[in-house]
């Protein structure tokens, strides 16, 4: 039986680097996209179910530590690296404390990084299927979450959700019970904090409302003019 390749997205804006790492670790039976810009990146993330993802520091739209704070907000799960000629020890540090599992400095040995990020993939994921899916569940009231499959279940009915509104609503039960401001929301999923987008926001919190409207113990508040709260009332 065939083994199942990991898949990693690799975000470096350097055309030499980027293609010689993306052409190696392809050598070496890996799975890889390769993003030339942040932008790019967070599409790819939308599409792809990655493994590991590996960012540089230095990038002309989005710089790594930004992207690396818009993932773990949206994919909490997503483990990342940051591959970068800064060597700072204040970046170094920086860079764990967004969560990174490795922190890697340029020039780098193509051998090394392969090994760093076999002994990482065999670390961090899980051992079973079912642990695998259980990461992605989040019980909100009646309903059950997947955040991976971006569906939500109630009754045994499945509602689909649209890559947005499945990020929204992540966003919303991770911080559950806290206010979610505006500028937080629309500068993690929309890229831009503006007047067109605000509507936007309030058109999709009107889908999620509406999914959620079976269990009245579940209520997305809203306060004027800063942000909504999602507030799920114990029995």
């Amino acid at each position: 039986m065939l083994h199942k390749r990991n898949k990693i997205l690799l975000v470096e804006d350097d055309d030499s680097l980027g293609y010689l790492l993306s052409e190696y670790l392809k050598i070496k039976e890996f799975d890889v996209e390769w993003a030339q810009t942040g932008t790019k990146a967070l599409s790819l993330v939308e599409e792809h179910a990655f493994d590991l993802v590996i960012l540089d520091v230095m990038m002309p739209d989005i710089d790594g530590f930004s992207l690396a704070k818009k993932l773990t907000a949206s994919y909490p799960n997503l483990p990342f690296i940051f591959l970068t000629a800064r060597s700072l020890k204040i970046d170094v540090l920086k860079g764990f404390s967004l969560g990174a599992v490795d922190y890697l400095k340029k020039p780098i040995d193509e051998e090394e990084l392969v090994a760093r990020i076999q002994a990482l993939l065999s670390r961090l994921q899980p051992h079973s299927t079912e642990s695998a899916e259980q990461k992605y569940l989040y019980s909100i009231g009646r309903y059950n979450f997947n955040s991976n499959k971006q569906e939500l279940v109630i009754d045994n009915e499945t509602i689909s959700l649209t890559t947005r509104e499945s990020e929204l609503l992540l966003y919303l039960v991770q911080n559950k019970n806290n206010l979610c401001s505006h500028k937080d929301i629309l500068d993690l999923l929309w890229g831009k904090n503006d007047y067109f987008n605000r509507k936007s926001l309030n058109v999709f919190i009107s889908h999620l409302r509406k999914y959620l409207n079976r269990d009245p113990r579940i209520k997305i508040e809203n306060f004027h003019k800063k942000g909504f709260v999602l507030k799920i009332n114990e029995l």
